[in-house]
């Protein structure tokens, strides 16, 4: 996977500091549905860390992730599943 992500060495612009630990803190927001100010300290500051999750949302870097993820038939077992990621509870009310 290390290879698809952008912020390595010999990309323009600044490198990642450290791609895999910030994958895994975004990947523990999900699973958790915790907010962004609760992003363990282990993952570096969380402004930091959402602040560049937007901006690989906004430059589609997610979703080339997954379709490259997903079109390999070696990882057919990876899916998100309901019980993987919860909603935070304001979702469940439906209000705004």
């Amino acid at each position: 996977m290390a290879p698809l992500l952008p912020g390595k060495v010999g990309d323009a612009g600044r490198s990642g500091t450290d791609n895999r630990l910030f994958v895994n803190g975004c990947l523990w927001i999900l699973r958790s549905g915790a907010h962004w100010e609760n992003l363990p300290e282990r993952y570096g500051k969380w402004q930091t860390v959402h602040r560049r999750f937007s901006k690989w949302c906004h430059a589609g870097i997610w979703d080339r992730i997954f379709e490259i993820l997903m079109a390999d038939p070696d990882n057919e077992y990876l899916m998100f599943d309901s019980m993987i990621v919860r909603a935070r509870q304001q979702a469940a009310n439906g209000k705004r």
